[in-house]
């Protein structure tokens, strides 16, 4: 698989051992449950889901919870100040003018997790990362 700018991301055994997936979730209000299931699952296949994070408004989202439902995992929601203090690779203009911060994904999935495991990628509009946690954290 690739980033949206090209990049390779790694394959899933990159993960360690016994660890689940933080996903962060870049979205647009009224995006539908089954399009960001679709979305998390072209990118991290059928890795184990410990959480979706993402930005707080859009963690109330009925999409974001009907995906969290789908999958059985809880959401974790991040303010938009805490996403703009995490270091990322890839910021957006266009994130940081909607939302107030540069990174929803990449930031969330950082600060809902551990290493990144896979860089900013954008399926049908909809923007994953994903982080490895171990569980329980």
């Amino acid at each position: 698989m690739t980033t949206s700018d090209g990049e390779q991301q790694p394959v899933m055994g990159d993960t360690p051992s016994g660890s689940a997936l933080a996903v962060g979730l870049g979205v647009r209000p009224g995006t539908d449950a089954g399009r960001i299931v679709r979305a998390v699952r072209a990118v991290v296949g059928d890795a184990t889901i410990g959480c979706l994070a993402t930005l707080d408004r859009r963690a109330i989202e009925p999409g974001v919870l009907g995906a969290a439902a789908i999958l059985d995992t809880p959401v974790k929601a991040f303010t938009a100040e805490q996403l703009a203090d995490v270091g990322v690779r890839h910021r957006s203009d266009r994130a940081s003018a909607a939302v107030g911060t540069p990174s929803v994904a990449e930031a969330a999935a950082l600060l809902a997790g551990g290493e990144l495991v896979r860089d900013r990628t954008i399926i049908d509009g909809i923007v994953i990362a994903a982080s490895s946690v171990l569980p329980h954290s």
